[in-house]
Parts: C-alpha cells; structure tokens; sequence
C-alpha cells in the first residue's frame, strides 16, 4: 500500500513538474499589419526580470528594425503593477511613445517604487514631460478592461512567467512563433533575440505591397 502511494505520488509530481515547465504557447499570435516579424512581450511593471529584458528587447528589436508588440500582464502578488499599467495605458493615449518611455522610466526606478509612493513617481515623470494628470485618469475603466483584455490573451497562451517574449512571424501553417527561454546573462539572451529574429525572418512570409490606387479619368468604353 505505502508502495502504491509513492508511485502515485511520484506520478503527480512529475505531471505537476511537466505544466511547470511547458512552454507558452505563441501560435495565435501576429505581428502588426505590414511587419513580417514582430517580438511580443507580456511584461509586468513590478516584475525585477521585466525591468533587465526591456532596454534589451527594444536595443535588439530597433536593430533589427522590427516592432515590438508589450501586453500587460500584472501578477496577482504584485500590489501596484496593475495601477503603473493603468497609467501606462494613460501615457499611451498621448502617443505610444511616451506610454512606452513611462514603463522603462517605471523600470528604472522600479528598486525605489512602492504601493505608497508610486504616484509620486507617476506624478513626476508627468511634470518632466509637461502632461498634466487628470483627477482621475480612468474614470470608466476603459483602460483596466484593456489590460485585462491583455492578461486574458496571457492566460490564453499558457504563461507561467514574466516576461515571456516571442518572436512571431506572419507565416507558415500555423504561425511560425518562438519562446525566448531567459538566462542569467543579459548579453546572451539579447544575442538569443537576435537569432530568433534572424531565423523568423527566414521562415515567414513576404509583406504584401498594397497596389496603387488609380486616381486618374477612368476611360470611357467605346460604343
């Protein structure tokens, strides 16, 4: 009987240890319309190993030229990334830009930010890039259900981590997609990138050109 248990117990845990470690998976995802190949992130802002991807993906991804595609996934042990989030969404509707300097400003300053002082933090990138901040600046929760939009996509895919990075492309059957697996070393996984975009790059398919539109005197048939 104590035979039985532990194999049964033996055979729990190596179940539990495989979805532990299974990978996310990116099938379902796209680049924009027009982009071959884009690195998509789901990131959360109170995350320590979001904070060190992030100047490598976007440094990897401009050398590249590809875009770089974040969603918004908060971790429920984190009590503040789901209000930088929302805030990000705030900086987005300025232009994405400045959304997208607010979270690298977020990140580097992420050792200092607590659930406390964090609107300072907000409030003084703010003044420094001359937006002023309404009372409230999701008084509908338009932008929260955004980012719940985003951690359902996460949740969908599978994640058991921030970040998770993917590479996708546009072809193949089904989409070609890659999981950037991370390691220790900053330098390593920003080459890690770069090959999976070399290599997706390869495998996906031609952008479309749009066709001209004629704008000229349509011709008038003959009679």
């Amino acid at each position: 009987m104590i035979h039985s248990r532990n194999v049964i117990f033996s055979f729990l845990a190596t179940l539990i240890f495989a979805a532990a470690c299974s990978a996310a998976d990116g099938s379902f995802l796209k680049p924009p319309a027009g982009a071959k190949v884009a690195v998509v992130v789901f990131e959360d802002l109170q995350c320590p190993d979001c904070a060190r991807w992030y100047p490598v993906i976007w440094e990897t991804a401009t050398a590249h030229k590809v875009p770089v595609v974040l969603h918004d996934y908060p971790l429920p042990m984190h009590n503040w990334s789901l209000d930088a989030a929302v805030y990000a969404r705030y900086f987005d509707t300025k232009s994405q830009k400045l959304g997208d300097d607010f979270r690298g400003y977020i990140y580097k300053n992420q050792p200092s930010i607590n659930k406390d002082n964090l609107h300072q933090w907000i409030q003084k990138f703010a003044d420094e890039n001359k937006v002023p901040l309404p009372f409230a600046v999701d008084p509908e929760g338009k932008l929260k259900a955004l980012i719940m939009a985003d951690r359902d996509l996460g949740t969908k895919a599978g994640l058991q981590h921030t970040p998770t990075v993917f590479v996708v492309g546009n072809g193949g059957p089904p989409s070609p997609f890659i999981e950037i697996e991370e390691v220790q070393d900053m330098t390593a996984n920003a080459a890690k990138l770069g090959q999976a975009i070399d290599d997706m790059e390869k495998k996906a398919a031609p952008v479309a050109t749009p066709k001209p539109t004629h704008t000229g005197a349509k011709k008038k048939k003959a009679s």
